[in-house]
């Protein structure tokens, strides 16, 4: 078994499918499990493609401070005043090149500012993101004349889940190297600044509590999580997770339901100092006997 080299100071932990279930409460173990960690003086910060507004209730939740990360890494934002200390939004030129090729395929469409999603319909997609986000839709006749000459944080395609590999496809075909395509929920897929991943946020956070990358863990489920996963020191993913994520991952744990977050942080970040323990090769292994 695989342990981290060295005991982490900076655990990053992706929302939801790794932290909760989407519009699903936190399990208490796993509330208690993040808690344990901070006590021991490990940081802690969320990574999710959430807006800041659907992120800061669980940032309460787990009493964090300092810097959160939101919208796939396009914002930094501080976790108790919802400052935006860092913002990095896709283009308006490449964000209506999105709009357009979605929107002639007949996908949901969504632009971001100032931490409102905006939409040009209230429809089941809108409902769907509202529900899980937190927030209430603004309403516009349409999105490129209400951004006209201005770049949106990112943009949502809200869709089936069994469209998403399609609409996937069409926008990086459509944006090719000029943006950042993702997928994160089952039924999202997002465009972003081609600078920015979960993975950059990290090592920005990381490198302002002077923290070495080795010394991080991340926990995530999703492709979305995938940069965040190698740059990390020690990357963990949830049971559910793609094939292709879980291969890329030192460890891997249970999925929501089975508290995966919680049997992460007690086996690979608590137990890694503990009593017991010993250094050899590329981690630390259990001592024998």
């Amino acid at each position: 078994m695989t342990f981290p080299a060295a005991r982490p100071l900076l655990l990053a932990i992706d929302l939801d499918g790794t932290l909760v279930e989407p519009r699903m409460p936190v399990h208490p173990q796993v509330i208690a499990a993040v808690k344990r960690a901070t006590a021991t003086g490990i940081r802690a910060t969320i990574v999710t493609g959430r807006m800041y507004v659907g992120a800061r209730p669980f940032a309460e939740l787990l009493d964090l401070d300092g810097p959160i990360i939101c919208y796939q890494g396009a914002v930094i934002a501080d976790a108790r005043t919802g400052r935006f200390e860092r913002e990095v939004p896709l283009p308006n030129a490449i964000a209506l090149r999105v709009y357009h090729a979605a929107t002639e395929h007949g996908y949901h469409v969504q632009f971001y500012r100032n931490d409102h999603f905006y939409v040009e319909a209230r429809d089941r997609y809108t409902e769907l993101y509202a529900r899980t986000s937190g927030a209430e839709p603004v309403i516009v006749p349409s999105l490129a004349e209400a951004f006209a000459g201005r770049d949106s944080t990112k943009v949502n395609i809200v869709t089936e889940p069994e469209r998403t590999p399609a609409a996937f496809d069409l926008l990086q075909r459509t944006c090719g190297s000029d943006a950042y395509v993702t997928r994160s929920n089952p039924e999202f897929v997002e465009v972003l600044n081609a600078r920015v991943d979960k993975g950059v946020a990290l090592r920005l956070i990381a490198g302002r509590y002077g923290i070495p990358l080795e010394r991080t863990v991340a926990i995530g489920d999703s492709y979305n999580d995938l940069p965040l996963l190698r740059v990390a020191g020690f990357s963990i993913a949830m049971g559910s997770a793609p094939e292709s994520l879980r291969a890329q991952a030192d460890a891997v744990v249970a999925d929501v339901e089975g508290d995966g977050v919680a049997e992460a942080i007690d086996r690979y970040v608590l137990a890694t100092c503990a009593p017991g323990t010993q250094r050899g090769g590329r981690g630390i292994s259990p001592s024998a006997g």
